[in-house]
């Protein structure tokens, strides 16, 4: 990290109230939007951690609505997870570090917010899935999440990216995208193009049965990556679901479908060797099953009937948002080499075709658990 940077990171790091010696830090490369760093303190002699996170105001430009869902949604688990008895509750719910005066970030000189977790020690995170296992910790992991939101209490919690998973509004922009070709860079994603405007017909399935009322509205975390749930070092089991900049009003199935997504195709958001992508029914069933154990109890039976189609509507969902991306000269997402936005899209439209030729197994199988 760069000196400027690090002495930044000083600066910033006394807002809050933490009780120690900074000591050093460390980007972490984890995520698209969000700029974060372990930080590592001298605490009575001994060596703790803390996570400092600027939030990105140009996707987030709401930053106080943003940190109002995140306390109150941590300390809603907060609250559950200790009524149940659970035990090492700080790692299995993030804790937000005030600053000084008391507010969960803070806005420095320069119109950054940084906001302060306490560090969850001896956790893992995966970029792509490894085993069943971790498929069914997963999915029991958010599963629970979904849980312990259910009768989350107040107001209807703040849309922190208003229509966020709107396919229709997000098919909308991608034809936008394709005639403005600001960049010149359609001729480069002919197929792509192709692909995305054949899927037209599903893009509205999710969004008419929340219209007509048979799905409801939920407190969802709508960002369900597989690297969004850190598993226990020792155990391999679901510790804490993390990211929460995006939980808001949502439906379930845009959860389970985002699951599936990143949790049945054992590659890399930007795999370059198609070969590899598909969708591996264990997984699947692995997933569904860790899911349905912690959520059975509260979802509709109209919830259930769309989990299958969900994985390939949100796969298809955010393939055609790293297609506009890209189309749009990468505005959004932060990539790391050329057409890397387009390489997501590839993987992810490659993920959707396996998908559809399994979905009528998979929701098979969703009806028999």
């Amino acid at each position: 990290m760069p000196i400027y940077q690090e002495q930044k990171l000083r600066d910033v790091s006394r807002q809050f109230q933490i009780y120690g010696e900074f000591m050093h830090a460390e980007p972490c490369k984890i995520g698209h939007i969000n700029e974060t760093y372990t930080a590592t303190y001298s605490q009575g002699g001994v060596l703790v951690r803390y996570i400092h996170q600027k939030i990105n105001t140009g996707v987030f430009k709401d930053p106080v609505a943003v940190m109002s869902n995140v306390m109150r949604v941590t300390q809603h688990l907060r609250a559950k997870l200790i009524a149940q008895g659970s035990e090492d509750v700080t790692r299995k719910a993030l804790t937000v570090i005030p600053t000084h005066s008391g507010k969960p970030f803070y806005m420095n000189g320069g119109g950054e917010a940084w906001r302060t977790f306490v560090f969850i020690e001896r956790a893992q995170t995966f970029e792509a899935v490894q085993t069943p296992a971790q498929a069914r910790e997963a999915g029991f992991a958010f599963g629970a999440f979904q849980n312990l939101l259910a009768d989350l209490p107040g107001e209807r919690l703040a849309d922190t990216i208003p229509d966020f998973h709107h396919t229709r509004k997000r098919f909308t922009t991608l034809q936008q995208a394709i005639e403005s070709d600001h960049c010149n860079r359609a001729k480069l994603a002919k197929k792509e193009i192709a692909f995305a405007l054949k899927q037209e017909p599903i893009v509205d399935v999710l969004l008419n049965a929340l219209a007509d009322g048979r799905l409801p509205e939920r407190a969802t975390h709508n960002d369900t990556k597989f690297n969004n749930v850190m598993l226990d070092a020792d155990s391999g089991k679901a510790l804490c679901v993390v990211d929460l900049d995006t939980v808001m009003p949502g439906l379930v199935l845009y959860d389970f479908g985002d699951m599936v997504r990143t949790t049945t195709s054992p590659t890399l958001e930007d795999e370059l060797d198609l070969s590899k992508v598909k969708m591996h029914f264990p997984m699947f069933e692995a997933l569904t099953r860790g899911y349905l154990e912690a959520a059975s109890g509260f979802l509709t039976s109209a919830e259930r009937s769309y989990l299958a189609f969900a994985g390939r509507l949100i796969t298809f969902t955010i393939g055609i948002r790293f297609l506009t991306d890209f189309l749009l000269g990468d505005t959004y997402f932060r990539v790391h080499r050329a057409a890397h936005n387009l390489d997501r899209c590839r993987t992810q439209f490659k993920l959707v075709e396996s998908i559809a030729r399994q979905e009528s197994a998979m929701q098979k199988l969703v009806d028999s658990i």
